[in-house]
């Protein structure tokens, strides 16, 4: 329904509090905090956070950033934490033990969702408990020292693929997950970011919290340490990555994919890429080639979303 995200997301009192550790310009603080605006007032949450950034910068003994409750949980089990507590609630319900309304969200990176946390992801997931899994993309293990993932772009100089003589930086592309949670015929998933007026990931957020059944946001949460570029460009960085379309905003919806926002120009992918320190090789002398195999997949990840969708 139509409505003005100021008046109305705005003036919700924040569940994710002021005082946490993370870094000026990253992407995951105000993305956590707007999510976690699309819960009714009178609902209850319960948020299991993989280990990672969000979990060591909002949650350390004996302080909190959540006024929801948090389990705190191993890199590779969120989804199975989450599940299990989803579970005993739902017994208890069952029981007339409880009455409440509570929901279930976990908060993840790309290290803890693409790669470690995948099997215990997919499994709840699979299961078909009712859940919200979401990952915080910044694209390479940050909180450790900025290793590659398997969500870290072709040719990103991190500390295990640095840019040199003898590579390129990362070699391999980026994996799509957003699609392989698709594949697991899921109720709701949704790829989004905090871009403009939020409205879209607020929209998403309330859609993933109040369809029955598992499901799944992709955010991506730039990283000023990792990615390079001033704390102060985050919104900017944000714009770009939808304007070239690197990172295209579309839901699927009990199967169905729906494009939701088709920039009007799209941009070429060195605007994205220019204001990164983590790309700046690839504007050398010589290295042109990076820049047009980049494009390439860009151009043909956004072709085969728009023929899907196309085919609904």
């Amino acid at each position: 329904m139509p409505y003005n995200v100021k008046e109305v997301v705005g003036n919700k009192p924040s569940r994710f509090t002021a005082g946490h550790r993370m870094c000026a310009g990253c992407g995951a603080p105000p993305t956590i905090r707007m999510i976690m605006r699309a819960l009714k007032p009178e609902d209850h949450a319960v948020v299991a956070g993989a280990t990672g950034c969000m979990e060591v910068s909002s949650f350390i003994y004996p302080y909190t950033s959540w006024t929801d409750s948090f389990i705190h949980t191993a890199f590779e089990c969120a989804g199975a934490t989450l599940s299990g507590a989803e579970a005993a609630y739902q017994s208890m319900k069952k029981q007339g033990k409880i009455d409440n309304t509570t929901k279930f969200i976990a908060f993840g990176g790309d290290g803890g969702t693409y790669d470690i946390g995948l099997q215990s992801l997919s499994g709840a997931m699979e299961r078909g408990h009712d859940m919200v899994y979401v990952c915080y993309d910044n694209g390479a293990y940050m909180n450790t020292g900025i290793q590659r993932s398997s969500a870290t772009p072709k040719f990103a100089d991190t500390t295990t693929s640095p840019a040199g003589k003898v590579i390129p930086g990362k070699m391999q592309s980026r994996k799509d997950l957003s699609k392989i949670m698709a594949g697991h015929h899921i109720p709701y998933v949704a790829q989004t970011i905090g871009y403009m007026n939020f409205k879209d990931l607020y929209e998403k957020a309330e859609k993933a919290i109040y369809t029955e059944g598992p499901a799944f946001l992709n955010v991506l949460a730039p990283c000023p340490r990792g990615w390079g570029y001033p704390t102060d460009m985050l919104m900017q960085i944000n714009k770009l990555a939808v304007e070239t379309c690197y990172w295209p905003l579309y839901e699927v919806i009990d199967g169905k994919y729906k494009i939701n926002y088709k920039p009007a120009n799209k941009l070429p992918i060195e605007e994205f890429l220019k204001p990164q320190k983590r790309f700046k090789h690839m504007f050398k002398p010589g290295n042109e080639w990076m820049i047009e195999e980049f494009q390439k997949e860009v151009d043909a990840r956004w072709q085969d979303l728009e023929e899907i969708t196309n085919k609904n």
